[in-house]
């Protein structure tokens, strides 16, 4: 088991059940709540429940990005009333990257705020929403617009959770590690290049660089001033695409959407920021390859720049994009006109 250290808690990786044991002996709650949702309970709760053998309540909520919203935290917050928790209680959240932003935020704003760990139990959220604090849900069709900074009091990360999760959730969690390793470790990059059967592939190897370099980099700066503004490398344009695909009867994943978001923000990286264009046909080629292609065409460019208008990441009415000068290279608060825009868009439509 490897222990990443950052300055407000540690994130264990590997065969971690004795030391989250010991956590919960040091800590004693009050009172044990898990959060799962109707895929983990399934396939990953009565694992969890073996480790577990004291009293805990269970809150079970509809799995999803469609769920991530209001009416499902007041269904939470009335379960952790019903629970009798306090302030000295502790949640539990057995899930991935949706279950990480909303049961966080339902602990941190429940009687103002009681401690929550996450065990993330796919590859996305081992590799991404783990690290950093960004909790929070989707509102008005706009991706984590409600929301707040937190950090959990521990992480627990094991790869034998990877043993549940279809091929559709890998490559969800890909989509995040190509993010990584492009803004931040070209040899890794390098080394994605050559993959060509996801199957085959030893994810326990990507899991610790690309968690260390978020956390250099959440480290720096913790509240998304500056540098930390480089994780969102493909995530404008990704997260309207994500946020129109929930309307439809294809919904895609959050890695999904960001991987085409990546190619998109590629072309923009190389009009705007002068990327070689072998970079962008590295990343395209790449993409395209594990992804396959997605009718973006079904959605109207202009409904799609609205959502872009709505980013949180945004100054002014000016839309804010971090792009690659090249690959393992990233500039931060770069912008780009509602044309350049739409030129990604067919760039991505015609790669």
């Amino acid at each position: 088991m490897q222990i990443l250290q950052l300055a407000d808690y540690s994130i264990y990786v590997g065969d971690f059940w004795a030391s989250f044991q010991a956590f919960l002996h040091e800590k004693q709650y009050a009172k044990t709540l898990v959060l799962v949702d109707s895929n983990t309970e399934g396939a990953c709760f009565e694992k969890f429940r073996e480790q577990f053998p004291s009293e805990i309540y269970k809150i079970v909520v509809l799995a999803g990005e469609a769920h991530k919203n209001i009416a499902t935290c007041q269904d939470i917050w009335r379960k952790m009333f019903e629970a009798g928790a306090g302030r000295n209680a502790l949640l539990i959240v057995l899930g991935g990257g949706v279950m990480g932003d909303m049961g966080g935020f339902c602990a941190s704003t429940f009687k103002r705020g009681f401690d929550f760990i996450q065990m993330p139990t796919t590859l996305l959220s081992q590799v991404d929403s783990s690290i950093g604090g960004k909790l929070g849900i989707d509102f008005f069709n706009v991706k984590n617009s409600i929301g707040v900074f937190n950090n959990p009091k521990a992480v627990f990360i094991s790869p034998e959770f990877f043993e549940t999760l279809p091929p559709r959730e890998i490559l969800s969690g890909f989509g995040e590690i190509i993010k990584h390793s492009l803004i931040a470790d070209v040899e890794q990059w390098h080394k994605i290049l050559v993959i060509n059967d996801l199957s085959t592939v030893d994810w326990t190897e990507y899991l610790v660089p690309s968690l260390k370099i978020k956390q250099r980099i959440v480290e720096i700066d913790p509240f998304e001033k500056g540098i930390r503004k480089a994780l969102n490398y493909g995530h404008t344009i990704g997260h309207a695409i994500e946020s129109a695909a929930l309307e439809t009867a294809n919904p895609l994943t959050h890695g999904e959407a960001i991987a085409i978001g990546m190619v998109c923000e590629a072309f923009l990286s190389h009009i705007l920021r002068g990327m070689p264009q072998s970079d962008l046909q590295a990343i395209s080629r790449c993409i395209v390859k594990h992804y396959g292609k997605y009718d973006i065409e079904q959605f109207d460019a202009d409904y799609l720049v609205c959502l872009m208008k709505q980013d949180k990441k945004n100054e002014g009415d000016e839309i804010n994009f971090s792009l690659l000068r090249q690959a393992g290279e990233i500039e931060v608060n770069c912008t780009a006109t509602p044309h350049n825009i739409k030129e990604s868009l067919k760039y991505y439509i015609n790669s």
